[in-house]
């Protein structure tokens, strides 16, 4: 068109120049849209017939332009030195460049024409007033780019309130970790792999991380809270590093010091924690995973020579998947059931060596290895058998039951339900090292795809630079609300561990049941999040360099061991349920009364027309609100769970297919239990936390958390009567608002969890 004869003797067909441009430069003219363009041509009056018939040939889709072509339009559009903060239309475009062409006022004619080319955008869809962006490189602004991280908060602050009075311990871990040392290996080797864990071990055991909880005059320093400490600091740089320390250490060592007494803790820990006796913790079977107390491994009192016969009556009562095992472990923590003058006392614990100093396997002892597993390699998992192998009496663990010197049996715990519970209760601090193992995690995939995010720059408007992925909203929405997650269940699993570090007798149901809940909720998290930080990085997190895999693969069985978490989730329910006939069975009349109105009193004040329909920002920021909806969901599947279950029984059905009934609806209780736990000790941090920067944040991260939650189980309030639609749609855009702060502190709120640079990934950039 530039070219044309006809061009240089009528420059206002300059006007069309814009149009044709845009039509040709990213679309495909459909008959439709050519027929329209056809009659605005046709009905320009001032055009000559030659002209019109130049004009048209233009719009042949049989015989488009070049694109030598229409670069040399777009160069021509150009030379009308267009201002893109006019925002002008392709009709006022083509106007400035014909006035640049002609230097003269633009002719009524002209003005008409510019009238139909308005009507043509219209019908082709054109996007207007943003069409001088098509022609101006890099001139464009929009919110979406805009969109940048802010640092409102002290860094190094929020990571010592996130560290607590940890803080000193943590920052020793931080440091072994990052030593060139502890440098992470890229191996298919497994023996190679297997070894460097090891040694990483040794390392760890010198530094006494390993004796940490074990008391003083065993090498240890008591400190239970810091040992926890440890497995959630070591989680940042290998996971297997974490299992095999934990089994160790953990496992190993601490089943002797709580099911064990003085005489063990004399003999073993100071060598265990040395790692001087490495050994293993025998409690699942082949047939036997959650239900423990099933379990087929027998120990035999023979009274002539005091000792047990430990053995293995069937293939499926061998020992499977026991870290340690396979090479390393000498020793182990061997659940069996205990047989005495031909009865059955339930489970008990005895430590049976397995393997001798030289490496070989004791006498009656045959040990397969597992091999390669989905992840955790570093870990050498095996099966054991046990062949009639004998052990003296002494390796009983006999703090809950033992047998006399005359051959009888004995224990401070008459009940054998309560002191098997009590037995396993002791060890209740594997389920509160897991999902903080699997939080670490999190946050290293969320740091290492918050801050990709914040530095990968991808698409972005026409005419304009391209954006950091973190700003669109999608991207948004997948990892803040996971962000947010990472500092609530950090805060509750503080809680657990305070409460646990602090237990009575009294709390303990709670605690198993409160440790059971968050094992699971926070362990479906990761995988959860993990997954999400992978796709979320594309390729790169498809790349082994970038460590998503490794926490993928390594956290995958942190959902089914220390017990399956749909089972878990089930336990809790079941204790929620205890709690909640207890309740009633020690209320009298005048108490049920004021549990009835207050009830009512609850449906009355939370569910009026007014409150189902507000969506005031004030009313759905507001904690009391936001805890009340987790509080009603909870207490409402609580209580309808337990008529349910009452009904079933009542109809005649048996008490334990009344349960199977249930199954579903008793997962449910224990998600809106923990949950609400959870959100409980958000609100308590925030309230608690003075420094107003820190607060704010974590205000929103707070918000962001409870209102996806709720979010999450809108067709559960809403099937209730607790919120209408126009609630629901008003929450789901607050959560959208939410996520778009949260994301301009979210690399700063990545950095706070102060992870060594060497636990992370080449695809951050520095």
């Amino acid at each position: 068109m530039t070219q044309s004869a006809l061009v240089k003797k009528n420059p206002e067909l300059y006007v069309f120049l814009p149009l044709l441009y845009t039509v040709w430069s990213d679309a495909v003219l459909t008959p439709t849209e050519i027929l329209t363009i056809r009659k605005a041509i046709d009905d320009q009056k001032w055009l000559s017939a030659e002209e019109k018939k130049f004009l048209l040939s233009n719009i042949d889709p049989a015989n488009p332009p070049s694109p030598t072509e229409v670069k040399e339009w777009l160069q021509e559009i150009q030379t009308a030195s267009l201002n893109p903060d006019e925002n002008a239309s392709l009709a006022e475009i083509g106007l400035k460049l014909v006035q640049r062409k002609t230097k003269t006022a633009i002719s009524k004619s002209l003005d008409a024409t510019s009238v139909s080319l308005r009507e043509i955008e219209k019908t082709l869809g054109g996007i207007g007033r943003e069409s001088s962006y098509l022609f101006v490189p890099d001139a464009r602004k929009t919110s979406t780019a805009s969109q940048s991280t802010e640092t409102t908060f002290d860094v190094a602050a929020m990571t010592r309130l996130l560290d607590g009075k940890n803080e000193a311990i943590i920052k020793r871990v931080k440091k072994v970790i990052a030593d060139p040392e502890f440098r992470r290996i890229d191996t298919g080797d497994l023996g190679e792999y297997r070894a460097k864990v090891l040694t990483w071990c040794s390392h760890l055991a010198t530094q006494g991380f390993g004796s940490m909880a074990y008391p003083k005059q065993y090498g240890g320093q008591g400190d239970m809270e810091g040992y926890f400490a440890v497995m959630e600091t070591l989680s940042y740089h290998d996971l297997s590093l974490v299992v095999k320390f934990g089994v160790q250490f953990g496992l190993f060592g601490m089943s002797i010091y709580f099911l064990g007494t003085e005489k063990h803790h004399a003999k073993y820990l100071s060598d265990i924690g040395k790692l001087n006796l490495p050994g293993c913790f025998a409690m699942t079977e082949t047939g036997h995973g959650s239900n423990v107390k099933g379990i087929l491994t027998t120990a035999t009192y023979n009274h002539n020579d005091k000792t047990f016969t430990i053995h293995t009556p069937t293939e499926i009562a061998r020992k499977e998947y026991i870290g340690n095992a396979a090479l390393h472990g000498r020793m182990a923590t061997v659940f069996a059931k205990l047989i005495l003058d031909g009865k059955d006392y339930g489970v008990s614990a005895f430590v049976v060596r397995i393997r001798e100093e030289n490496g070989r396997t004791s006498k009656g002892v045959t040990i397969k290895d597992c091999g390669r597993k989905m992840g955790l390699n570093g870990v050498d998992n095996g099966v054991i058998y046990f062949d009639n192998v004998v052990i003296p009496k002494e390796n009983m663990l006999d703090r809950f039951a033992s047998v006399t010197d005359d051959g009888k049996f004995q224990s401070p715990i008459t009940s054998d339900n309560r002191r098997f519970f009590t037995m396993l209760g002791t060890l209740v601090g594997g389920r509160i090292g897991i999902p903080r193992s699997g939080l670490s995690a999190s946050k290293t995939a969320l740091t290492i795809a918050i801050q990709y995010g914040d530095q990968r720059r991808q698409f972005g408007p026409e005419g304009g630079s391209e954006v950091p992925i973190l700003n669109y909203q999608t991207h948004q929405r997948r990892l803040m609300p996971l962000l947010a997650n990472a500092y609530a269940y950090h805060f509750a699993l503080q809680y657990l561990t305070e409460r646990f570090m602090n237990r009575t007798e009294e709390d303990m149901q709670e605690i198993e049941a409160l440790a059971a809940g968050l094992k699971a909720l926070a362990t479906w998290n990761a995988t959860t999040t993990i997954q999400e930080c992978r796709e979320a990085c594309g390729g790169k997190g498809y790349l082994s360099e970038n460590r998503l895999d490794d926490l993928k693969n390594d956290t995958e069985i942190y959902t089914t061991f220390e017990g399956d978490n749909t089972v878990l989730l089930q336990l809790v329910a079941k204790s929620k349920l205890t709690e909640f006939k207890q309740e009633f069975s020690n209320i009298n009349f005048f108490g049920m009364v004021n549990y009835v109105a207050n009830q009512a009193k609850t449906s009355i004040q939370e569910k009026n027309p007014f409150i189902v329909r507000n969506t005031d920002e004030e009313h759905l920021l507001d904690p009391e609100f936001q805890l009340n909806a987790f509080i009603f969901r909870e207490r409402s599947l609580v209580s309808s769970a337990a008529r349910r279950l009452k009904g079933l029984i009542d109809s005649g059905m048996d008490s334990f297919d009344a349960f199977n009934e249930c199954q579903h609806h008793l997962v449910q209780v224990g998600f809106a239990y923990i949950e609400r736990v959870v959100l409980e000790q958000f609100i308590a941090k925030v309230a608690a936390t003075k420094d107003e920067a820190l607060s704010g944040t974590l205000r929103e991260l707070c918000d962001l958390f409870a209102l996806s939650q709720v979010e999450k189980n809108k067709g559960w309030f809403l099937e209730n009567g607790y919120m209408e639609g126009v609630k629901t749609k008003a929450i789901r855009k607050m959560v959208d608002q939410l996520c778009a702060k949260v994301r301009k502190r979210a690399v700063p709120l990545t950095q706070a969890f102060a992870i060594p640079k060497s636990c992370l990934a080449p695809i951050i950039i520095e």
